[in-house]
């Protein structure tokens, strides 16, 4: 599966008290260690805190491309925001995220191709997310129509169908699995999916555990890609061992390790 890592967010009190201070050193010693623990990417994203999202986005950037040249995830709703943050962190980045509605599907779909940027597009509306699978389905069918319309690659098209807490919304756990499996079969080449998978545990009382089952069944029906906290170790030994038995890895006794080594 295709990881990014989530910590470097401002939501976090540890990360927003370092991009005040610009303390440089831990925003790069907590790039490194996602990559070390098996991140492919890395989300970025200053937080509702700051006063100054735009230069703030820009040092982040550019302090983490000092160690790493991992694609980036520029996490932000600000259309002007994301494109300084293209710029910077440079092609194979991602755009997270745009909604399913036309207007924000007309600025993010022509950056992606102008940027050679993935774009994330969640499964929501001005009507808020759909908890069925029909509904779901409704906004991945519009938002690859709008791909198509802009000449956009659908194979760097990443469909969130997201997952809401289990503990508020658990029937949509079950939901999300389903337009997992379907998105597989709407284009050819199909979307890749992925999910903002720490959400689901969010406000819960075992979130470790809640991450990495839902996890695998998530894998299981399909799942392509993940935003997670990679220094889960329990979590990415699940996402692992998860893939060894669905035929993606190969065996061999010391397997975790030999993966981590890849």
């Amino acid at each position: 599966m295709y990881v990014i890592g989530e910590k470097i967010n401002g939501m976090f009190k540890k990360v927003n008290q370092a991009i005040k201070e610009r303390n440089s050193a831990f925003i790069k010693e907590l790039a490194l260690q996602q990559i070390e623990a098996g991140s492919d990417a890395l989300d970025v994203n200053v937080g509702p805190e700051s006063v100054n999202p735009l230069q703030d986005m820009k040092w982040l950037i550019t302090t983490i491309r000092e160690v790493t040249n991992a694609p980036l995830a520029i996490d932000t709703t600000k259309p002007e925001i994301m494109e300084e943050g293209l710029k910077i962190a440079g092609e194979n980045s991602f755009i997270n995220s745009t909604h399913a509605d036309n207007e924000k599907l007309d600025i993010y779909v022509p950056m992606a191709k102008k940027y050679n940027a993935k774009l994330i597009a969640l499964t929501i509306s001005k009507s808020g997310v759909p908890q069925d699978t029909a509904g779901k389905m409704e906004l991945v069918t519009n938002i690859i129509q709008k791909c198509i319309e802009y000449e956009y690659d659908i194979s760097n098209l990443y469909i969130d169908p997201v997952i809401l807490p289990v503990n508020v919304a658990q029937q949509n756990a079950t939901a999300v699995l389903e337009v997992i499996q379907q998105i597989k079969l709407v284009s050819e080449p199909p979307p890749k999916t992925l999910l903002g998978l720490s959400n689901v545990s969010q406000g819960t009382k075992y979130r470790s555990l809640i991450d990495r089952t839902y996890a695998v069944l998530a894998l299981a029906s399909g799942l392509d890609s993940a935003i997670l906290n990679p220094l889960d170790r329990e979590l990415m030994d699940a996402i692992i061992t998860a893939e060894l038995c669905l035929g993606k890895q190969l065996y061999c006794d010391s397997f975790l390790e030999a993966y981590r080594k890849k």
